[in-house]
C-alpha cells in the first residue's frame, strides 16, 4: 500500500511539473516592403518573372537547370555524391539526431543490475560476535531504478534544445549544399569565360600573324620600314603571352571543379567551350519571404530558440531536484536459498536535493544563458540583413551590367570599324603602322572587356540564386514531431 501511495504522489508531481524560464517568441528583424534595387529589363520581359509579390514563385530545387547548360546540369548532379564537405555536414546532422535520442533517455528511468557472489568470513574479534569464527556466503541479484522527476522542465528543455539544434544543423546542411552548388556554377562560368578569352586570343593571333606577314611583304617591297615589322612582331608576341596566361586561369578553375565533385584533378577534364549563355530570369520574392527561403536564416533562428531553452535550463537549477529511487532483488547466503521467496528485498522512495550555497555559480550560469540568447538574436538579425544586402547587391549588378554590356558592344563595333579604317589607310600608304597597332590594342581590349562583363553577369546570376536560397523552403526542415520519433 505504501509503495502505491508513493508512486501515486510521484506520478502526480510529474503531471503537475512546470517549465521555468521564458516562453519563446520569434525575434523581430528589420524589414521593408520591397527590395530597393530594380531588376534588369531582361527579367521583366519574361512572363514567368515576378517582383514584390507575396505569391512570387520560388526557384526550382534544381535551379541550375534554368541556365539551360547541359554540361553544368551534369556536373551539378554529381555534387551531392562526391563532395566531402557535404559528407561532413551530413555526418553532423546524424550526430545531432543521435543527441536527441541521448537526451530523451533522461525522460525515462535508468534501471541497472549487478549480480555478485562472495564468501564472507567475519573476524573472530569483531564486537558482539561469538569467539568462533564463522564463514558465510553472500549471493546478491539487485535491480536498481533511478529517475529524475522533471518538475521544472530541465529535461524537457534539454530535449527541445537538441531538437532545435538538429533543425539548425539540417539547415546548415542545406546552406552548405547551396553554397557548393553555387560555387560549382560560379567556377563553371569562370572557366567558360576563360575559354571565350582563349578563343578570342586565338583569333587575334591569327589576325596579327596576317598583319605581320603584310608588314613583311611591304618591307620586302620597299614600301615600309623594318620598324613596322618589329612592331607587328612585338604585338603578336604580346598576344601570344596573354593567350598562354589564360591557360593558367582555366587550369585552376578546372581543378577547383574537380575538387568540388570529390575527384582528383588528374582524373577530371572539361572540354573547352566558350561562354555563350545569358542570365535567366530569376523570380525574386518580397523581403519577408526571404526569411522562409534562406536556410542560413532558418538555422540562425532555430539557434535563437535553442538559446531560449538554455535560459530555462539554467533557471531550473535554482529549484530542488526530486529523484525517485527504487531497489529490489534477491539476496541469500547460499546458492540453495538465493532464489527463494523469503530472500527478496526492496526499497523505494523519493529524495530531494537543493543547493543552499554555491557562491553565485547558478546566477552566473543564468547570466551566461541570457547573454548567449542575446548574441543569438543579434546573429539572427545580422544574418537577415546580410541576406537582404546580397539580394540588393546582385540585383543592382545584373541591372547595371546588362546596360554596360549594351554600351560595350557599341564600343567593340566602333573599335573594329576604326581598326579596319587604319589597316586600309596603312595599306594605302597614308598612315604608319603605329596607328594600326594602337587600333589593334584598343579593339582587343574592348573585346576582352565585353567577355569579362558577360562573365560578371553570369556570376551575378549565380550569386543572386544563392542569395535567394536556391530552391530551399522552410518546410524542408525536419518537423519537431518527426524528431520526437527519432
Amino acid at each position: 500500500m505504501k509503495l502505491r501511495i508513493t508512486l501515486a504522489v510521484v506520478f502526480a508531481l510529474m503531471l503537475g511539473g512546470c517549465m521555468v524560464g521564458p516562453k519563446y517568441a520569434k525575434p523581430s528583424t528589420p524589414m521593408t516592403a520591397a527590395f530597393k534595387e530594380a531588376p534588369p529589363d531582361s527579367f521583366k520581359e519574361t512572363k514567368d518573372w515576378k517582383f514584390a509579390n507575396p505569391g512570387a514563385p520560388s526557384l526550382p530545387a534544381k535551379w541550375w537547370e534554368t541556365f539551360g547548360d547541359a554540361q553544368l546540369t551534369a556536373l551539378e548532379e554529381q555534387v551531392a555524391a562526391g563532395n566531402q564537405d557535404l559528407k561532413i555536414a551530413e555526418a553532423r546532422l546524424r550526430q545531432a539526431r543521435a543527441l536527441i535520442r541521448f537526451n530523451r533517455a533522461s525522460e525515462f528511468p535508468t534501471i541497472s543490475t549487478g549480480a555478485s557472489i562472495a564468501s564472507l568470513r567475519d573476524s573472530a574479534n569483531r564486537p558482539n560476535f561469538p569467539l568462533a569464527p564463522k564463514s558465510t556466503g553472500d549471493f546478491v541479484l539487485p535491480f536498481d531504478l533511478s529517475y529524475e522527476v522533471d518538475l521544472w522542465g530541465r529535461v524537457r528543455r534539454t530535449v527541445n534544445a537538441a531538437r532545435e539544434e538538429t533543425q539548425a544543423v539540417s539547415a546548415d546542411l542545406a546552406t552548405a549544399t547551396l553554397s557548393i552548388q553555387a560555387e560549382l556554377a560560379y567556377d563553371y562560368f569562370e572557366l567558360r569565360a576563360a575559354d571565350a578569352q582563349a578563343q578570342l586570343l586565338a583569333d587575334t593571333v591569327k589576325a596579327y600573324t596576317d598583319a605581320l606577314q603584310l608588314t613583311r611583304n611591304r618591307f620586302e617591297g620597299g614600301a615600309a620600314p623594318k620598324s613596322d615589322v618589329a612592331q607587328a612582331q612585338t604585338q603578336l608576341d604580346s598576344v601570344l603571352a596573354q593567350q598562354t596566361d589564360i591557360g593558367v586561369q582555366r587550369a585552376q578553375y578546372e581543378h577547383a571543379i574537380a575538387t568540388l565533385l570529390g575527384k582528383p584533378p588528374a582524373q577530371f577534364t572539361l572540354a573547352a567551350a566558350p561562354l555563350d549563355s545569358q542570365p535567366p530570369a530569376i523570380p525574386v520574392a518580397v523581403p519577408s519571404q526571404l526569411l522562409e527561403r534562406r536556410p542560413d536564416i532558418a538555422a540562425s533562428e532555430r539557434r535563437v530558440e535553442e538559446a531560449n531553452e538554455q535560459i530555462g535550463i539554467a533557471r531550473a537549477a535554482f529549484f530542488p531536484t526530486v529523484m525517485l529511487g527504487a531497489s529490489a532483488g534477491l539476496e541469500g547466503n547460499s546458492i540453495l536459498n538465493w532464489f527463494n521467496w523469503p530472500s527478496r528485498f526492496w526499497a523505494v522512495g523519493p529524495s530531494l536535493a537543493q543547493t543552499l550555497f554555491d557562491a553565485g555559480r547558478r546566477r552566473a550560469g543564468s547570466d551566461v544563458a541570457v547573454a548567449g540568447y542575446d548574441a543569438a538574436v543579434a546573429a539572427y538579425r545580422e544574418t537577415t540583413l546580410t541576406a537582404f544586402q546580397q539580394v540588393e547587391d546582385n540585383l543592382a549588378a545584373l541591372r547595371i551590367l546588362e546596360n554596360e554590356q549594351k554600351q560595350q558592344r557599341d564600343a567593340v563595333a566602333s573599335a573594329q570599324e576604326s581598326l579596319q579604317i587604319f589597316i586600309n589607310r596603312y595599306q594605302g600608304g597614308v598612315d604608319n603602322y603605329l596607328q594600326v597597332i594602337t587600333a589593334q590594342t584598343i579593339a582587343l581590349t574592348n573585346e576582352r572587356t565585353e567577355i569579362d562583363i558577360q562573365r560578371r553577369r553570369m556570376d551575378a546570376s549565380v550569386l543572386l540564386v544563392k542569395a535567394l536560397g536556391g530552391g530551399w523552403k522552410i518546410t524542408d526542415l525536419p518537423s519537431l514531431p518527426s524528431l520526437r520519433k527519432g
